[in-house]
């Protein structure tokens, strides 16, 4: 299955997600292309929506190339195998988890602003991404929803490769993918359309989002 764009993935993926309408859900996307994503998903549900900010940790002169990823105030993971293999060093790593701190808290003040985050205790927490490669930035994150004790995390992807979805069951309570296809290539692949989602876009969605009823908040 081809994806005409992220709308038409949201649509596909919301109705494998039926099961989870209801009052104790919320939708969690990753930016920016997830958000797209997750407003298909809570809208068909009834769910609040907000994000949830990973970022990857970028190779030396490969910034596309993962050797990490971090979320939250103080959760790190890293390939080490990668890192060894580039032989990149600890002040690299250093450097690179606080530039991308300093990002994380850019977007939340963009995206967010004064808007506190949503409760996840005890609730029905949907990770959604537009789909995942490597998966160092989803399990970042779900790692960082866990902090947060939700009832159950499931992860809800329209398309990753089969190796990176088994690595990810053990991260997640349930995990909902419509397409494991191998060879996998890259996410956008797998869409006829995939141009860039921007921060505006992102903004919109979550202001359009916020008519919809949020179960609790809290200030993190």
């Amino acid at each position: 299955m081809i994806f005409d764009n992220r709308v038409d993935a949201g649509r596909r993926l919301a109705g494998r997600l039926g099961e989870y309408h209801g009052p104790n859900t919320v939708v969690l996307a990753i930016p920016r292309g997830g958000v797209v994503i997750g407003y298909e998903v809570a809208g068909s549900l009834g769910a609040p929506l907000d994000v949830i900010i990973p970022r990857k940790l970028g190779a030396p002169n490969q910034q596309e190339l993962a050797i990490g990823a971090i979320a939250g105030e103080n959760i790190v993971v890293l390939d080490q195998q990668t890192i060894g293999y580039l032989g990149v060093p600890a002040e690299y790593i250093e450097a690179e988890v606080k530039r991308q701190r300093e990002e994380i808290t850019r977007r939340r003040k963009l995206y967010r602003d004064d808007r506190p985050f949503p409760s996840l205790e005890g609730k029905t927490v949907l990770l959604v991404d537009d789909g995942v490669a490597t998966g160092a930035t989803t399990t970042a994150a779900a790692r960082e929803v866990r902090a947060h004790n939700p009832g159950k995390l499931v992860l809800a992807i329209p398309v990753a490769p089969p190796e990176t979805v088994d690595r990810l069951r053990r991260e997640v309570d349930d995990l909902v993918v419509l397409e494991t296809p191998e060879p996998f290539y890259s996410v956008g692949s797998w869409y006829y359309e995939f141009e860039q989602t921007s921060d505006e876009q992102v903004v919109a969605l979550l202001d359009a989002a916020e008519s919809w009823s949020y179960a609790g908040t809290e200030t993190t």
